[in-house]
C-alpha cells in the first residue's frame, strides 16, 4: 500500500493501537529520540525523554532510528510524542543541510511519509513530528522544525534537566525523581509557545526571567507596538533588524497579555498603518507588512494616538504597555509631548526604545526636567542594532521603567 506524504504542517488520523516512526537521515549521522509531553507542553519527569540510554517509557520505545507508539499503553495524563533526530555528538561541527526523512507504519500496515525542507541555518536538531490526542483519538502532525541548539537546548525546552555527558554521547537526563521545573519560566506562556512558536521558546524564557526580575511577573498589559518608518529607518528593516525585535517584543507579550497578538504601528509621513504580529503568522512578517507602507519622516506622535484610540475602543482593562521604535528625533515635539501629558493618567505606559544612526536626545532628556517629569515613560537605547544585544541585557533595559510603574 502506498504510503501517504504529509507536507510539511499536515496532519493525518492515526487508525491503528501502534505506529513505526522509523528516521532515515541521508548523509548527516544522526540519533533519534522521543519525548512525551503532558498537556502543558512539557515532560512529566525526566525519564520521559526516550533515547538509546534510555529506551522505553510509558508505551514509547526506541530501537535503533525507530520510535515505536503503542497508544492504548500510553497514559491519559501524554497528551503528545515528539520524535526528534539530532546529529551524532561524536562528529563535532556536524550539522543537518538535508533533512532527514520520517516514515510511519501502523500496524494494519497503512503507512505515512514526511520529507522536511532543507536547512541552511546551522541546525543541529529537527522535531520531525509529533503524535498528539485529538477527539478521543490519536493523530500525527508533520513539524519539520530545526534547532541550532542541540538536543540539550531541545529538551530543556522541553522541560527535561540534562547534564553533559562526554561528546562521545547525548546529553543525560539527572534521574528519577529529579525536578522538572525551569526557574523563573512560566509554564503556561512556554505551552502556548511552543504548540504555536518553537523557535521563540528561548526568548520567551529569558523574557520572562526578565519579568521576574522587574518585579512585574504575573501582571498583565495589553502590549503595543510601534515602528518607525523613515526613510532613515530603511537599512534596519533590509537587514531583518525590526523583524527581530518584532520577535524580542512579541515573546516579552505572551507573558503579559496571554492572547498571542500584538497590534503594530508603522508611523510614516502618512496616516499610520495599524496591523498586527501573532505567534502563528510572525515569520517574515515585519518584512511583508512594511512594504505596504510608503517611505516618509515618521509622525511619532500620530502614530501613538492610533494606539491609544485603538486601546481605548478594544475595552481592555489591563493597562496598555506601548514599546515605540524610534530612530530620530520627532519632527513636532509640541504634538509629541502633548500625547505624553493626555495620557499620564490614562493607563498607558510608553517605552521609547532608541536605535538606528539619529540623534535621540531629546527622547533621552524626556525626565531629565524636575517640572515635567512624565511617570509613565521611559527609554532604552538599543544601540545602533538592537538584534546585538542579548536578550538579557535587552528586556532589562525594556522592563525596568515599566516594572517599577506597574508597582506603583
Amino acid at each position: 500500500m502506498e504510503a501517504l506524504s504529509l507536507s510539511k504542517g499536515g496532519n493525518a488520523a492515526l487508525e491503528s493501537q501502534s505506529v513505526a516512526l522509523q528516521v532515515a537521515t541521508r548523509g548527516t549521522p544522526a540519533d533519534v529520540s522521543a519525548l512525551l509531553l503532558g498537556a502543558n507542553g512539557k515532560v512529566r519527569s525526566d525519564d520521559d525523554l526516550v533515547f538509546y540510554n534510555h529506551p522505553e517509557q510509558s508505551g514509547v520505545s526506541l530501537s535503533g532510528g525507530t520510535v515505536t507508539a503503542d497508544l492504548p499503553r500510553i497514559p491519559a495524563d501524554v497528551g503528545t510524542v515528539v520524535v526528534v533526530a539530532s546529529v551524532d555528538p561524536s562528529r563535532p561541527g556536524t550539522v543537518f543541510t538535508t533533512a532527514p526523512v520520517l516514515t510511519a507504519t501502523q500496524a494494519d500496515g497503512t503507512g505515512l511519509a514526511f520529507t522536511p525542507p532543507d536547512f541552511a541555518a546551522g541546525e543541529t536538531v529537527v522535531v520531525l513530528v509529533e503524535i498528539y490526542r485529538r477527539s478521543g483519538g490519536w493523530k500525527v502532525r508533520a513539524v519539520g522544525q530545526g534547532y541550532a541548539s542541540g538536543l540539550a537546548g531541545l529538551a530543556t525546552d522541553y522541560g527535561v534537566h540534562v547534564d553533559p555527558e562526554p561528546s562521545t554521547s547525548l546529553p543525560r537526563p539527572r534521574g528519577p525523581g529529579t525536578s522538572t521545573t525551569v526557574s523563573d519560566v512560566d509554564q503556561a506562556s512556554l505551552s502556548k509557545v511552543a504548540a504555536q512558536a518553537p523557535a521563540l521558546l528561548a526568548t520567551t524564557r529569558q523574557a520572562t526571567q526578565a519579568l521576574a526580575r522587574s518585579g512585574a511577573a504575573g501582571r498583565h498589559a495589553a502590549v503595543y507596538l510601534i515602528l518607525d518608518h523613515d526613510w532613515a529607518t530603511k537599512e534596519l528593516y533590509e537587514s531583518f533588524a525590526v523583524q527581530a525585535f518584532a520577535e524580542r517584543v512579541l515573546a516579552l507579550s505572551v507573558n503579559l497579555d496571554d492572547d498571542g497578538t500584538v497590534p503594530v504601528i508603522f508611523s510614516s509621513g502618512k496616516e499610520p498603518f495599524l496591523e498586527e504580529i501573532r505567534l502563528d503568522n510572525y515569520p517574515g512578517r515585519i518584512g511583508r507588512l512594511h512594504t505596504q507602507v510608503g517611505w516618509g519622516w515618521g509622525d511619532v506622535g500620530t502614530a501613538m494616538r492610533t494606539a491609544v484610540d485603538h486601546y481605548q475602543e478594544s475595552g481592555a482593562e489591563d493597562p496598555a504597555f506601548v514599546i515605540v521604535h524610534v530612530g530620530d528625533e520627532p519632527w513636532d515635539k509640541s504634538e509629541f509631548r502633548s500625547v505624553l501629558q493626555n495620557t499620564s493618567d490614562s493607563g498607558v505606559f510608553w517605552l521609547f526604545v532608541g536605535f538606528g544612526h539619529g540623534k535621540l536626545a531629546f527622547f533621552k532628556n524626556l525626565n531629565a526636567s524636575t517640572s515635567a517629569r512624565f511617570a509613565n515613560v521611559a527609554f532604552f537605547e538599543a544601540s545602533k542594532n538592537p538584534e546585538a544585544v542579548p536578550d538579557e541585557t535587552f528586556y532589562a533595559g525594556l522592563l525596568e521603567g515599566f516594572g517599577t510603574w506597574m508597582s506603583r
